[in-house]
């Protein structure tokens, strides 16, 4: 019970202040279109009286003298009627100017920048399957490169200035804001996006990040940054799903460098092809998946049937790379598969109902693969 009230007052403090917005945002203009109101209805009780027009003919001459369209007079008008028009004509210039006045006086008051952040913020309750990124340091900036050459819909979260500038001339949606806070989490669309990564420059601020998303949502997949052994501990308690060093994942890629420079060159070279990996996490109800189980690889055979290469199986802690032939499925596991997008999508249609959820590593290397324990 007292669960649900927490996730209620978050979705009632956001439809007031939407609320809020709305009004703060039409108040300004609530004098202009009362005068103009007043005039309009006025001229029309003017040519009712003095001229006896129905009020259809009476509007019609009201608007056309306000807009100085000059179609003519409906009809000759009297003396009472020229009157009638003059008033009108002042009245509609007395608009005009009270119009022009409020509108500069707004521009210098901020409100086309609170317009603008209020469109920002529909746009943000319209995203969904994006991948939050908090903080665009120079490791955030690569993170969101990366993110962009994959074609993912990125939405940065940052609060210095200077930051969020850079991060907009790239083209990123950005949102200027405390992402250890929970209602920032909240607005950035914790619980519509894919995955989220914590990418501040403060190991405790990657770790505050993590804890409210954890909280606020069970079953989201985190990625946090850290530089110490001892942070990426803290990290791994707080839940986050996975913990990157960007140390310890350089010092390994220039170790491999040295070592196996092929294999290195490989992969950066898949990086710039067509091929993506993929994780296909299989079910964890033994029914669904009783069409794989008891039955090795090799008569699955479905690396052979989808053309796609199964390069690695974890198996909660365990990873087994290459996994042999005789090697059986079971639920839970996750597959680690390459290939092109047709040859990734047969392996997924040969999974059938065993397949629980599906993660895109793009062209990633596996090499930063082992830095996530």
């Amino acid at each position: 019970m007292n669960e649900q009230r927490r996730q209620r007052r978050p979705g009632r403090a956001r439809t007031g202040q939407r609320r809020r917005h709305l009004q703060l945002l039409a108040r300004p203009w609530v004098l202009p279109v009362m005068a103009l109101t007043v005039v309009i209805v006025s001229g029309a009780i003017g040519y009712r009286i003095t001229e006896g027009w129905d009020w259809g003919d009476c509007l019609w001459m009201v608007l056309i003298t306000i807009s100085t369209i000059g179609y003519g007079e409906v009809e000759p008008l009297s003396q009472a009627g020229r009157l009638v028009t003059v008033l009108i004509i002042a009245g509609g210039l007395l608009v005009v100017q009270l119009t022009i006045q409020r509108v500069l006086g707004l521009s210098q008051s901020g409100y086309f920048r609170q317009l603008r952040e209020l469109r920002f913020r529909r746009m943000l309750r319209r995203m969904h399957d994006h991948v939050i990124l908090c903080g665009y340091g120079r490791i955030g900036k690569e993170i969101g490169e990366q993110l962009l050459l994959e074609n993912v819909q990125v939405l940065v979260v940052e609060l210095d200035p200077k930051r969020h500038k850079a991060a907009q001339e790239r083209g990123l949606q950005v949102l200027q804001a405390d992402a250890t806070l929970d209602e920032t989490l909240l607005e950035a669309g914790l619980d519509r996006c894919r995955s989220l990564v914590a990418a501040l420059p403060s190991n405790a601020a990657n770790l505050y990040v993590i804890l409210s998303a954890r909280g606020l949502r069970k079953n989201c997949r985190l990625i946090a940054r850290a530089d110490s052994d001892e942070a990426a501990s803290k990290l791994e308690l707080a839940g986050a799903s996975v913990v990157v060093s960007p140390y310890v994942a350089g010092g390994r890629v220039m170790a491999a460098t040295a070592l196996r420079p092929i294999a290195v060159d490989f992969m950066d070279l898949l990086a710039g092809t067509a091929c993506e990996i993929e994780e296909f996490r299989l079910s964890r109800d033994p029914l669904l998946i009783s069409h794989l189980s008891h039955r090795s690889l090799e008569e699955l055979a479905l690396d052979r049937r989808s053309g796609a290469m199964l390069l690695a199986i974890r198996d909660n802690s365990t990873l087994t790379a290459n996994p042999s032939g005789d090697m059986t499925l079971a639920p839970g596991q996750m597959l680690v598969v390459m290939g092109s997008q047709d040859q990734l999508t047969a392996f997924k249609m040969l999974l059938g109902d065993a397949l629980d959820t599906v993660e895109t590593m793009g062209g990633s290397s596996p090499w930063t693969e082992s830095t996530w324990r």
